[in-house]
């Protein structure tokens, strides 16, 4: 298993640089599978915890969480941030992260919190793709 915190130990400039993009906006994509296999889009908030950890969460009872529960599989993509017209060369442009998502206890409202294994992290444009299993 991959966690957040061994591609910040193997990797600390390129995790340093795909946070920044997961951080440059409070809201970002994450996609699951429902039940009969089709995609699900849904926005959510990411944790980059104290811990080393990468979470994310939802309220209880919501379709997202319940769709990881029972498959586990997990895209998230960054908050997206248009390109400045006259002068798209500072732009960050977007980072992606696949994985696996590990149910923790719930919070106290009942909330869902869930702690991402890492199987692929990308920045695209960056000519950098880390594919971890």
């Amino acid at each position: 298993m991959t966690w957040w915190s061994d591609l910040v130990a193997s990797e600390p400039d390129f995790a340093a640089r795909v946070r920044a993009r997961f951080t440059v906006r409070k809201h970002g994509t994450m996609a699951t599978l429902r039940r009969d296999g089709s995609p699900r889009i849904s926005g959510t908030e990411f944790d980059f915890s104290a811990d080393g950890q990468l979470r994310l969460g939802s309220m209880a009872g919501a379709l997202k969480a319940l769709d990881l529960r029972r498959d586990p599989r997990v895209a998230l993509h960054c908050p997206t941030e248009d390109a400045p017209e006259d002068d798209p060369v500072p732009w960050g442009g977007d980072a992606k992260i696949a994985g696996r998502a590990h149910e923790e206890p719930p919070g106290e409202d009942g909330s869902h919190r869930f702690r991402i294994e890492l199987t692929e992290v990308v920045r695209p444009g960056s000519a950098i793709r880390r594919t971890i299993c």
